[in-house]
């Protein structure tokens, strides 16, 4: 016997863990970098660089509570909702910040929110057809993203050769902005054929098929099946009619030719 076979299941992970806090600090770290970015409009160097400091530690803690949470097996529900959350407040805000700056145009900020947004209403829509993992173009724009932003966070003015920084800093956001409308598109794809290749899609083709009473099937499709079950009776009570009597041994008289014909109601 196994030594274990008399314990119950593995005891579900708390809320209360170390990814959750990393998750809550970055949430609670965006007001801050907000205050931090656009105090004197932004003009001066020492708080646009505590701006940038704070950036950077939220969006470490994105890489750390993830691979804490797989690594120590504390994967909870809270996890799930708020990591996206915190990263879409994040970026959300740097993109809205920068752009009440005039650092970033306002036309790149709508479409990279309407993506980032409009992606993560569409994975609550198939959700229950299952789960679309990030792709490889997906990290590559958060990748692409961050960099992007700290960058221009960072007051690139002080720096030697602050042109050449300025200019290398949107050479990357103009390839976020390529990857994230790329991997967006593709997304859409992903959840159109999530859906149609999903069980639960495939379960309700079949009871389709079958004449099974689905979630959603008509009132038609409910008298068609009926009428079907009719006449499957009818022919069979016409058949057990025509068989001969074991006890008795009396000839039976023939089966009539014709089974009546049962037509499905309109």
């Amino acid at each position: 016997m196994s030594p274990h076979a008399g314990e119950g299941p593995a005891p579900r992970p708390t809320d209360w863990n170390l990814p959750n806090a990393l998750t809550v600090l970055r949430i609670l770290l965006v007001p801050v970098y907000g205050v931090l970015l656009l105090h004197d409009d932004g003009s001066q160097p020492w708080w646009r660089f505590w701006a940038w400091v704070v950036f950077a530690v939220a969006a470490v803690t994105d890489g750390v509570d993830g691979k804490l949470a797989r690594s120590r097996g504390e994967i909870t529900n809270f996890g799930k909702i708020a990591d996206p959350i915190a990263d879409k407040a994040l970026t959300g805000m740097a993109f809205i910040g920068l752009s009440m700056l005039g650092v970033i145009w306002w036309w790149v900020t709508v479409v990279i929110l309407v993506r980032e947004f409009g992606v993560t209403l569409l994975r609550f829509l198939v959700i229950r057809h299952g789960v679309m993992p990030a792709g490889r173009g997906g990290k590559l724009k958060t990748m692409l993203q961050t960099f992007s932003l700290g960058a221009l966070t960072f007051p690139l003015w002080v720096l030697p050769l602050a042109e050449l920084w300025r200019w290398a800093a949107y050479a990357v956001l103009g390839a976020a902005l390529v990857v994230t409308v790329v991997s967006g598109v593709d997304y859409v794809f992903k959840a159109v054929r999530l859906r149609e290749t999903s069980e639960r899609t495939r379960r309700r083709r079949a009871a389709r098929a079958t004449g099974r009473a689905v979630p959603g099937a008509t009132d038609t499709t409910v008298r068609v099946t009926e009428a079907d079950a009719t006449a499957t009776t009818a022919t069979t009570a016409t058949t057990a009619d025509s068989t001969p009597d074991a006890g008795q041994g009396a000839t039976p008289a023939a089966a009539p030719d014709v089974v009546p014909k049962v037509t499905p109601k309109d």
